[in-house]
């Protein structure tokens, strides 16, 4: 498959049917992106008027999580896949919908939703359990499709910089020092910070606790993330972080690629 360039967003959209009522196809409507990855559903296929993205020329692939209400990914997309594949073989992640994979020609897109651990030590202890067997796939998967772009919800911030209150946050979910450790590997393994690769200044979030007017006073915490391993830098055209994007209490994250 050849194309000229390849425009990708990553949405948590916390509700996909209450971000729908929030004007979520109206901004689609826009042509935001040719590949819209999506991560906190909450919904099954069934219960989501999937016409609208439809006549927008966007084929779509879900991955809910069995229990409503909960978690899954699912990707829109008007360029077709290849290839698709649900999930990443590991049960407890398959059953709560949280990795979606789907191949472009050379380039294999993973569009997943990294557990948060704020519920407390039994979650906490499950994110890190996921995290490793989540490098896992991709060290592996890396072996036959070197071209990986990882997208979605990280609920991890990497650096002080990614955070409002680095110092205030050390001890919370998201931000502990093994989950930074966790990003440290994995950017040391051959993935790049593709936001970070254009825009080194601070005060670039893509989440606000809906407290404390945290989104108005841009309190935030980057936690959306479109990653690439090293073989597509050269490919890299731009990456954003769309503050001004409205239908939840994350932001889209927006990568260019080029051919």
């Amino acid at each position: 498959m050849s194309y000229h360039t390849m425009r990708i967003v990553s949405y948590n959209v916390n509700g996909l049917r209450s971000a729908m009522n929030k004007g979520f196809t109206e901004w689609l409507k826009t042509d935001p992106a040719d590949i819209v990855c999506l991560q906190e559903i909450k919904a099954h296929k069934d219960n989501v008027d999937y016409r609208q993205f439809e006549e927008l020329g966007y084929e779509h692939y879900w991955y809910p999580a069995e229990k409503k209400g909960y978690s899954g990914v699912a990707v829109l997309t008007k360029i077709t896949p290849n290839h698709v594949q649900y999930g990443n073989g590991f049960m407890q992640s398959d059953a709560e919908g949280r990795v979606i994979r789907l191949d472009f020609g050379d380039i294999t897109l993973v569009n997943t939703y990294i557990p948060s651990g704020t519920s407390g030590d039994e979650r906490q202890t499950y994110k890190y359990q996921w995290l490793e067997e989540f490098y896992g796939y991709l060290d592996q998967l890396k072996n036959t499709r070197p071209n990986l772009v990882v997208c979605g919800d990280y609920n991890i911030c990497h650096q002080p910089i990614d955070i409002h209150d680095p110092v205030g946050n050390k001890k919370s979910s998201g931000f502990l020092p093994e989950e930074r450790a966790w990003l440290d590997k994995f950017f040391s393994n051959g993935f790049v910070d593709t936001f970070r690769h254009y825009h080194p200044e601070p005060h670039q979030y893509s989440w606000w606790s809906v407290r404390s007017n945290a989104r108005a006073n841009n309190k935030g915490w980057r936690i959306d993330y479109i990653n690439v391993t090293t073989p597509l830098q050269e490919r890299l055209k731009d990456a954003q972080i769309w503050q001004q994007v409205k239908h939840s209490d994350h932001c889209p994250v927006y990568l260019q690629l080029g051919s």
